[in-house]
């Protein structure tokens, strides 16, 4: 009965914590274009993100979009640019361990061609674009969908 109940216990767990994930995601993807403008709303999707724990590709690649859109609301240079590096390795490592994951390519390309050419962190707009449209299929998401078709546009 005890490792029933233990074993009921561990499952209810793990679904109630992958869908709080999915919820903080879900939140992220809603208001990734306000993020640059609002920096609470930056500060607490970055603390929502930190606080799951969860070792996935994509909440890395998230994590790490978030990252280079918060070096925007630092206020010492060498701050922003510590800031950027290191969202910009989270997002380059998500993406080396889930190279066909659109999400995350549309996380590097939304950085990319908005990040000032001087941080020299702009090589995969062209391919990343070909890849978004090539495998735009795979999103679900119409709020990513919609970011995605805005972002194309540019």
């Amino acid at each position: 009965m005890t490792k029933t109940f233990i074993l009921l216990m561990s499952v209810l767990y793990l679904f109630v914590i992958s869908e709080m994930r999915a919820d903080i995601l879900d939140d992220v993807r809603k208001n990734y274009d306000k993020m640059a403008s609002n920096e609470e709303l930056c500060k607490s999707a970055i603390a929502n993100l930190k606080g799951t724990k969860n070792n996935s590709s994509t909440h890395l690649g998230y994590l790490g979009g978030l990252q280079t859109i918060w070096a925007n609301h630092v206020f010492s240079t060498m701050s922003k640019l510590n800031t950027f590096k290191e969202g910009k390795k989270n997002i380059e490592e998500a993406i080396k361990k889930e190279p066909d994951n659109v999400k995350l390519r549309f996380i590097r390309l939304s950085v990319q061609k908005n990040a000032p050419s001087f941080l020299g962190y702009k090589s995969n707009i062209t391919e990343d674009i070909q890849f978004i449209k090539n495998n735009r299929s795979q999103i679900k998401s119409p709020v990513l969908n919609r970011h995605i078709e805005s972002l194309l546009k540019e």
